[in-house]
């Protein structure tokens, strides 16, 4: 390259990197402004969750296809910096060369086999998004996606075609070049050869330049800013128990009257701001939402790009009608926010961990400090206030679902006991599940476990409370049963409620409470292994499974049913969805305590069909009170009583155990 190649060259890479760095700066300065997150610990545990995800895509192979694509293109894309490298190395400094490590073999070999790869990844990723359309990409910048796919495969093309003029100019081919060799080929026997092919050349270089610079000034304005913010976000993903929230912040940076409210963008965390700036608009998370199924206004993926474009707005660095708007009730509707069942789906399945329900909790807070709660809600709010529990039932009454009990349980508050038993609003007093109350409590009582209960010492546990945003409520429900807990002695703690299970164990840690809780399906199979609980497993039938969202997607707890179901002598016929992507019943997030209307299927209705396309299913087996009065709600909506029943885990136990012989040992 001549002298002034190299000048031109060298001022529109310098113009080029300065453009790029202003365009980023500009869209990650204002994270410096906003609230603090603590995400720098265990710097070990987030490099390699961080090279674990981008490196395996164990994320995004979750949706095959798209994953597929995606590695085709990234793998690619590393490969490839190798020629980038080369084009600008050669035109920066005179004399630069990759000769010594491999630049005339096998580094051109690799380059133009993943050239193949990438345009193959390419028109993958155009066909899925003009041609199969899945539904995920609805509300996605198709032409944003367009012109990424443009300059990709600008960058590919004319870096083969460079080495293809380069070698007609002398008639050669390469073994090591195989694809830019057809090139050269064709160029020879249309007649471009020599000086022709020397300015070609000349021009397929200086296009393949221009269209990397011109991609690296488009991507910071472009979702595809991933590219560079993934991987920050993804290292700097929550490392804390995923059933805890952060707590509400003491101060609004905006507004010092506001505690914790989000009346500016600037109130969310750094981290929130970052999660907006890597959202990929892949829709995977809309895909999974319960609400978005249910036809309700609320779309994760829209969520978040609806707070990047209003974040951007207000900083001046994008057109918006939503600029000076409020965040709650103007960018984000508050129907979209109470949509949320929390059920974490969304979460699951982002292959850039952004922090989904976090943030509408956050929101969910600053319309409780400004009196905008669905009035169903409101009621059910004031009732917890008042009575400690959802039904607005006197203390004294919270015990009466032991009538009927051949024993009497222990009093944990008054006399020692292996294990507390944290029995839970709905099993407490919904009569739809008192009778399964009171079978797990005689299982319990027949195996001889030392247990006791809370009698009227017992509050909810808040836990749909503080996902409902209402943080001085939790904080008051939360404190009481710490404060009662603290007057007994126990070893562990069991409750029949995921919910329950969520907050004692995963947010009353953040109080200064730490204990050991089970869900009753993990005890019940320590004391049938044991040989404590006799069973009788000949009355077997085909069922499934429903994996609730708080014990499963948030606690991990997959393995006790199934393994309850298997010793039960069950076949347990595993729906499409399940275990950590199992599908959500509805209620969670406080959802069961609002109005729902029936703007589409019930994300519970959805559910059963899905479990009665198996076949020949004789249970639904659930694990969680709220699904017994979920599904067997949505049972009788669809008049399908005739084809499926709703089995609490805790009948079939209680039907194996009354199968057992009398006298047997």
């Amino acid at each position: 390259m001549s002298s002034l190649g190299t000048t031109i060259l060298w001022v529109v890479t310098v113009l080029t990197a300065a453009i790029f760095g202003w365009r980023f700066l500009v869209r990650i300065k204002p994270l410096l402004d906003a609230r603090p997150a603590q995400r720098t610990d265990r710097i070990g545990l987030r490099l390699s969750g961080m090279f674990g995800d981008i490196g395996t895509h164990r994320r995004l192979l979750k949706f095959t296809f798209s994953g597929v694509l995606h590695a085709l293109i990234f793998s690619s894309f590393l490969v490839l910096f190798t020629a980038i490298v080369e084009a600008f190395g050669t035109g920066l400094f005179p004399g630069f060369s990759l000769d010594a490590v491999g630049g005339q073999t096998w580094i051109p070999l690799l380059q133009n086999i993943f050239a193949v790869l990438i345009l193959t990844g390419l028109g993958m990723a155009a066909y899925q998004r003009y041609v199969t359309r899945p539904a995920r990409f609805q509300g996605s910048k198709s032409m944003d996606a367009l012109i990424i796919y443009i300059l990709a495969t600008s960058i590919v093309v004319t870096m083969l075609l460079e080495a293809s003029a380069r070698m007609a100019i002398i008639g050669e081919t390469s073994a090591w070049r195989p694809v830019s060799s057809i090139g050269s080929k064709a160029f020879t026997a249309v007649g471009i050869s020599g000086e022709v092919a020397s300015f070609v050349e000349k021009l397929f270089y200086w296009a393949h330049i221009l269209v990397i610079l011109g991609f690296l000034i488009y991507i910071p304005g472009s979702k595809h800013r991933h590219m560079f913010t993934a991987a920050p976000n993804i290292f700097f993903r929550a490392l804390t128990p995923k059933g805890q929230l952060e707590p509400q912040a003491t101060k609004s940076p905006s507004n010092s009257e506001n505690i914790g409210a989000i009346t500016s963008y600037r109130d969310f965390t750094w981290k929130d701001l970052l999660d907006t700036l890597s959202c990929t608009e892949c829709g995977r998370c809309q895909s999974v939402c319960p609400a978005h199924s249910a036809g309700k206004p609320l779309s994760p993926k829209s969520l978040i790009m609806d707070l990047r474009d209003g974040f951007l707005a207000d900083e001046g660095l994008i057109d918006s009608s939503d600029h000076a708007m409020p965040i709650v009730g103007g960018t984000i509707s508050q129907e979209t926010l109470w949509s949320c069942t929390t059920c974490r789906a969304c979460m699951e399945v982002c292959p850039v961990h952004i922090e989904h329900v976090p943030k509408i909790v956050k929101l969910r807070r600053t319309m409780i400090e400004q009196g905008e709660v669905e009035p169903l809600l409101q009621g059910t709010l004031t009732n917890f206030q008042s009575q400690g529990n959802s039904f607005n039932k006197p203390d004294k009454q919270r015990a009466r679902w032991i009538k009927g009990l051949s024993f009497k349980p222990k009093d944990a508050r008054k006399e020692a006991v292996d294990i507390v038993w944290f029995v839970g609003d709905f099993a407490s007093f919904d009569p739809r599940v008192q009778e399964l109350t009171r079978k797990v409590a005689e299982l319990l009582n027949q195996a001889g476990v030392d247990f006791g209960i809370l009698y009227e010492g017992e509050r909810n546990s808040g836990n749909d409370v503080r996902r409902a945003g209402d943080e001085g409520l939790f904080e008051l429900l939360a404190q009481h049963n710490i404060d009662t807990l603290a007057g007994c002695q126990f070893n562990r703690i069991m409750t029949t409620d995921p919910h329950s299970l969520n907050a004692l164990k995963s947010e009353y840690p953040t109080l200064g409470a730490s204990y050991e809780v089970v869900h009753y399906s993990q005890l019940f199979v320590e004391l049938i292994k044991s040989g404590k609980l006799k069973i009788n497993p000949s009355s077997a039938a085909p069922v499934t499974y429903h994996d609730p969202c708080y014990l499963g997607r948030y606690n991990d707890g997959f393995d006790a049913p199934r393994d309850l179901i298997s010793v039960l002598g069950h076949t347990l016929l595993e729906m499409p969805r399940n275990r950590e992507n199992s599908f959500c019943c509805g209620a969670g997030g406080a959802r069961i305590f609002m109005e729902d209307p029936p703007t589409g299927e019930r994300p519970s209705e959805n559910r059963i069909r899905e479990a009665l396309a198996l076949g020949d299913i004789s249970y639904f087996v659930v694990s969680c009170p709220k699904d017994v009065v979920m599904y067997s709600a949505a049972i009788q909506a669809l008049g399908v009583e005739d084809k499926i029943a709703v089995r609490d885990l805790a009948e079939l136990i209680s039907d194996s155990v009354k199968a057992v012989p009398v006298g047997s040992e």
